[in-house]
């Protein structure tokens, strides 16, 4: 393409971006589905097309779009249901990718066992977006999203992991299987120590982060760090981004500042819809190169490499949950690693935690259908050297499980979640919010009795008095809200007319306040410049304001 065309193609790929989400706003149908019907749609009309770059993919659209949502996991929550996300992340995709190599070993004819694996190593990893989008909008349960995000942040790095592993293997004497367990042991522990060394060196770069601008410059460069640090060692890149980034987002809150969290939060917001956009639409366009490859292979050996493929990547996942939740609770609790206890972010008080739970039928249901695959996938079977055999009848199998799943499940995993009644308790998740809110500002008002006992110089009774009474007003709304709560009945947080009145006013208020300073600016009173910080004053008192929960 010329300067001109990619220009145009930019836009014309942003303007359907931006289309798509409006109206999977309207609908309640999963951007992910939509944008990639768009690029089938576009593939399938005269003019030039895109084809999928698997190297610049895999450098520099996966290791961000890990990063940001290993920043917006949690650690604890992982650890906490770390049996059933290593048995989805590790296990389930290690017998995904050896499943479909010995299916394509034997029902293809030329294919050998090492293709398969990296076929079935390409499928295996579902991409959560799809999923999560859906199943936020839908109420879905704080455990399940949890186990959602937790398998999506740590199967690409063993799927990946999987994939060198079988390539090295089918571009040399063929596939051994000690050798690749270690090399695949070798790569994944390579990749959180990768990781790690990563997250704590950002950590010592803390006195840059109190810049704003120079936090979010690092916080974008962090994953790419990450992902070039561990590939060059012959580590696994993408593990190493994972581990930086759930470290890094579990410190966040000690070590960076109010502003700087607030502005990477948009940045990676920013980033995370246009490149999910990107490459949802990618994967539509990829419809002409995988078709045109298979004019060499009959319609019985296509028919055979596709069933043999989406069957195990569908049927599988349900057998395996099913499996996995009728182990004894003994053998739960060894592969999960709980503890009785656990201690607090400083090691100091030690709190009781519940041991994992085994999921629900629903529960198991829900998450069969969550293995929406997505361009993880093509990329990685992209990456398949010309010298593997049946390399475009590998491309198109994953292609066919990537439409298969993005759309077949992507398109009715709401329905399936409202059909089955997972919703999560409103009124738990507002209690939890508001008794940590109260406790949040009881430590702030025993502070203010520490700094008046101890007669701080310049500091006034008055000025304290007057943020006591502050606190005081908030810490009685809170526990007003509290009574609220633990009087419900039901699983939706219960209206309260006089908060949400109070919530009213407030907004109507800095509405009046917005409204007069451009007045002032229209009038010439006020420049442009003071106009923007006042408004960014006004801007951030408008965000603090809590919702109904």
């Amino acid at each position: 393409m010329h300067v001109e065309e990619t220009l145009l193609f930019i836009l014309a790929a942003v303007a359907v971006i931006i289309a798509m989400r409006w109206i999977a706003e309207k609908t309640g149908l999963p951007a992910a589905a939509l944008l990639t019907i768009a690029g089938i749609t576009y593939a399938v009309l005269p003019g030039p097309n895109v084809e999928l770059e698997p190297e610049l993919i895999m450098t520099y659209v996966i290791p961000p779009l890990l990063y940001s949502a290993a920043l917006d996991s949690s650690l604890l929550d992982i650890r906490r249901h770390l049996r059933t996300v290593i048995s989805l992340s590790v296990l389930l995709v290690l017998a995904t990718a050896l499943l479909i190599g010995f299916g394509i070993s034997w029902w293809v004819g030329g294919a050998t066992l090492a293709a398969g694996i990296a076929l079935g190593a390409a499928v295996a990893p579902p991409d959560p977006v799809a999923a999560l989008a859906v199943g936020r909008r839908a109420g879905l349960p704080g455990k399940l999203i949890t186990l959602i995000q937790g398998e999506g942040l740590l199967n690409d790095a063993t799927a990946l992991t999987i994939l060198t592993v079988a390539i090295a293997a089918a571009d040399g004497d063929g596939f051994s299987f000690p050798s690749a367990t270690l090399k695949f042991f070798v790569m994944a522990i390579g990749g959180v120590v990768a990781g790690i060394v990563v997250a704590y060196a950002v950590r010592f770069l803390r006195p840059f982060r109190k810049d704003p601008l120079s936090s979010n410059a690092l916080s974008l460069a962090t994953p790419l760090a990450a992902y070039v640090l561990a590939e060059s060692v012959h580590v696994s890149g993408v593990l190493a981004v994972v581990i930086a980034g759930l470290i890094i987002g579990h410190e966040s809150s000690r070590h960076s500042i109010a502003a700087s969290r607030l502005q990477t939060t948009a940045v990676w917001r920013l980033v995370d819809f246009l490149l999910e956009g990107l490459v949802f639409l990618l994967i539509g366009q990829q419809l002409p190169t995988v078709v045109d490859e298979l004019s060499n292979y009959s319609t019985s050996t296509i028919v055979i490499a596709v069933a043999v493929t989406v069957g195990v990547t569908l049927i599988l996942r349900p057998l395996w949950l099913i499996l996995t939740q009728l182990l004894p609770r003994s053998l739960h609790m060894r592969l999960g690693g709980e503890s009785e206890v656990e201690g607090d972010a400083e090691g100091g008080t030690r709190t009781p935690r519940d041991p994992e739970k085994a999921l629900s039928g629903r529960e198991v249901t829900a998450l069969s259908w969550a293995g929406t695959r997505g361009v993880i996938s093509l990329a990685a079977i992209f990456t398949l050297p010309a010298s593997v055999p049946n390399r475009e009848l590998l491309h198109f199998c994953a292609f066919v499980v990537v439409l298969v799943t993005l759309l077949g499940q992507g398109l009715t995993f709401a329905p399936l979640v409202r059909w089955l009644g997972l919703r999560a308790n409103k009124t738990d998740e507002a209690r939890e919010r508001n008794e940590a809110r109260s406790a949040s500002v009881q430590a702030a008002l025993d502070r203010l009795d520490d700094i008046q006992a101890e007669k701080h110089d310049h500091v006034e009774d008055v000025a304290i008095e007057h943020m006591r009474k502050q606190l005081e007003v908030r810490l009685e709304r809170y526990r007003r809200r509290l009574d609220l709560l633990e009087k419900a009945d039901s699983d939706e947080v219960p209206a309260s007319p006089q908060y949400e009145a109070a919530l009213m006013v407030r907004r109507m208020t800095i509405e009046a306040q917005r409204e007069e300073l451009l007045r002032w600016r229209d009038a010439g009173n006020l420049n442009d410049e003071g106009l923007r910080i006042l408004e960014r004053e006004l801007d951030h008192e408008e965000r603090l304001l809590p919702d109904r929960s």
